[in-house]
């Protein structure tokens, strides 16, 4: 008999991972809207799976500011405001000034010679594809990318725990935005694009060059979002 760790923990562990993955890309694409409501059996039926790794699912979404639990009507998609959005954005902008300034001091575990050029040749083909992405103005495609994109640039800095909390930012940050942006029929030059800027300056060291990359496209996000919500 398998015990806690053999393969039926294993499967249903995956599968709820699963569940939550593609429920989150609902949120994102914008199929599952803010304030929509729906059950465990619902999802359950929908993926025709059982309701214990949907329920999961669902608890582990709920952790992450995605969606709210109804202990009467199941889950609805949390509803942000702008000024929740303002909020975000001011936590991402105090991680990542934190990161910078540990780079500008030499405190930064960042992994010299081949091995850092390697992995910031990799994050920069992930921001010239989110770059192509938002100039074309390709919201689902730029959000896949942008969100790979952050999570490997956080992780050249050796904490993961800072890591993990800059990515679930980026993912309240885009659901908050993806129902005011997907509002205009055409996205090309409005969506910031300045991911390998970025990445450039990271290469050289540059700790003000990545603080004010970052400063613009704080900037540009919050007064888009504040135009398209009349915030």
């Amino acid at each position: 008999m398998p015990g806690p760790t053999g393969n039926g923990a294993v499967t249903r562990s995956t599968l709820r991972r699963q569940i939550a993955d593609a429920l989150r890309d609902e949120v994102l694409a914008g199929r599952l809207k803010p304030g929509q409501e729906f059950t465990v059996k619902e999802i359950a039926e929908q993926y025709g799976v059982s309701a214990t790794p949907v329920r999961e699912a669902l608890v582990d979404l709920s952790a992450q500011g995605l969606l709210d639990a109804d202990h009467h009507r199941g889950f609805r998609v949390h509803e942000y405001s702008p000024d929740d959005y303002r909020g975000m954005v001011e936590a991402r902008g105090l991680v990542t000034d934190g990161m910078f300034r540990s780079l500008a001091d030499g405190r930064a575990d960042l992994v010299d010679g081949p091995r850092l050029a390697a992995a910031l040749a990799g994050v920069r083909r992930r921001g010239e594809e989110a770059q192509r992405a938002a100039t074309a103005g390709d919201l689902t495609v730029l959000i896949g990318y942008d969100l790979r994109y952050w999570r490997e640039l956080s992780a050249l800095f050796g904490n993961p725990y800072l890591s993990d909390f800059l990515h679930r930012l980026r993912v309240q940050s885009w659901v908050c935005t993806v129902q005011h942006l997907r509002r205009l029929s055409d996205l090309r030059g409005t969506l910031w694009s300045g991911h390998t800027e970025l990445v450039d300056a990271l290469a050289r060291r540059d700790a003000e060059a990545a603080r004010g990359c970052v400063a613009a496209y704080n900037a540009h996000s919050l007064a888009l979002i504040e135009r398209l919500t009349g915030g």
